[in-house]
């Protein structure tokens, strides 16, 4: 199945999502990778405010490369999620409902997704150029000191996603190798 959805998003929108359906992702987009979500975690554990509103947010693990004269973002392709997974649990305990990178997740993080009735979407990994295209607006909102790892506010516009991790424990990295294994 395809679906277009727009952030902000809650639990109610993310149902319907199963592991292996296409999203059009538009909305605001957030830009948070490795050395963000440690300073994030920091935040949090000081009582500070966060650069952005976790509730119904999307989070992009990637950090884009410069843009050119005339365009919005350099490209723009996600990196490993994995990285994050330390942190992840705790910002979907907080609100947040999509985060968007690429590789497998680890159980925490599973749980946390299904708790929460949140989901992990993959974008193409290799294709920056092509994840860049959907992006319309780019404002760095923290931290710019990170460079590429700043926080940043991404307005997008149909960003071409695959479900991962859905709501109800279906996980695309395990159920298509299974389903491909099943056909032999």
């Amino acid at each position: 199945m395809e679906y277009r959805l727009t952030t902000p998003c809650t639990a109610q929108d993310l149902a319907p999502l199963k592991a292996g359906d296409t999203v059009l992702l538009s909305g605001v987009v957030y830009t948070a990778r490795d050395q963000a979500h440690k300073r994030m975690m920091e935040a949090l554990d000081k009582g500070e405010t966060l650069p952005f509103d976790l509730e119904g947010s999307a989070i992009y693990y990637v950090g884009p490369t410069p843009e050119r004269p005339g365009e919005v973002i350099g490209s723009a392709g996600p990196t490993t999620s994995g990285r994050m997974d330390a942190m992840s649990p705790r910002l979907l305990d907080l609100g947040n409902k999509i985060m968007i990178g690429k590789g497998k997740r680890d159980a925490a993080v599973k749980d946390a997704v299904v708790r929460n009735g949140a989901v992990y979407l993959a974008a193409l990994g290799g294709a920056g150029a092509l994840m860049a295209k959907s992006v319309q607006t780019l404002e760095v909102i923290a931290w710019p000191d990170l460079g590429c790892e700043a926080v940043r506010r991404l307005t997008v516009q149909d960003m071409p996603l695959t479900v991962v991790l859905d709501a109800h424990g279906g996980d695309l990295y395990e159920a298509g190798p299974a389903a491909y294994l099943a056909t032999r």
